[in-house]
C-alpha cells in the first residue's frame, strides 16, 4: 500500500510502515509542510496513496468531495505516542486492508477503529 503521512504523523510511523513493505511518505520529508489540507486531499488522490493523519478537518473534506474514491485514516487516540499510533494502525490494518484499497474513512481510537467505505453511500 501507498500512505501519505500528514504533519501530526510521526516520522517512526513512516519508518515502521516502510519495515513493513509499504510505501510510505511524509510532507516533511517534500519540503511540504504549510501545504494547505485541500492540496494535501489533491495529492493524496493524483498519488493514490492513503492519508494518514490526526487532523479531523479531513472527514469534511472528504465528504464534500463528491464521488471522489480516496482512503484516509483519522486517528482519533489521547495516546499520541508512537508506539500507540503503530499498534493501532498495525490493527487497522490486518482487519481493514480491503477497504483501505477499494476508499474508506477509518476512525481509529483507542480500543477500536470504525471504517466508512467511500464514496460515502456506497454499500459493502
Amino acid at each position: 500500500m501507498q500512505f501519505l503521512a500528514d504533519m501530526g504523523v510521526s516520522m517512526r510511523v513512516v519508518d515502521w510502515l516502510r519495515q513493513q513493505g509499504h510505501d510510505a511518505s511524509h510532507l516533511r520529508e517534500q519540503g511540504l509542510h504549510r501545504l494547505p489540507d485541500n492540496d494535501i486531499f489533491a495529492k493524496t488522490l493524483n498519488e493514490q496513496r492513503i492519508l494518514l493523519t490526526y487532523d479531523l478537518d479531513f472527514a469534511e473534506i472528504v465528504a464534500l468531495s463528491g464521488r471522489q474514491r480516496v482512503s484516509v485514516i483519522v486517528f482519533r487516540l489521547s495516546n499520541t505516542r508512537s508506539a500507540h499510533a503503530i499498534e493501532r494502525l498495525e490493527h487497522v490494518l490486518n482487519e481493514s486492508a480491503a477497504a483501505l484499497e477499494n476508499g474508506a474513512m477509518i476512525s481509529v481510537q483507542e480500543h477500536r477503529h470504525r471504517v466508512r467505505l467511500l464514496p460515502i453511500g456506497r454499500q459493502p
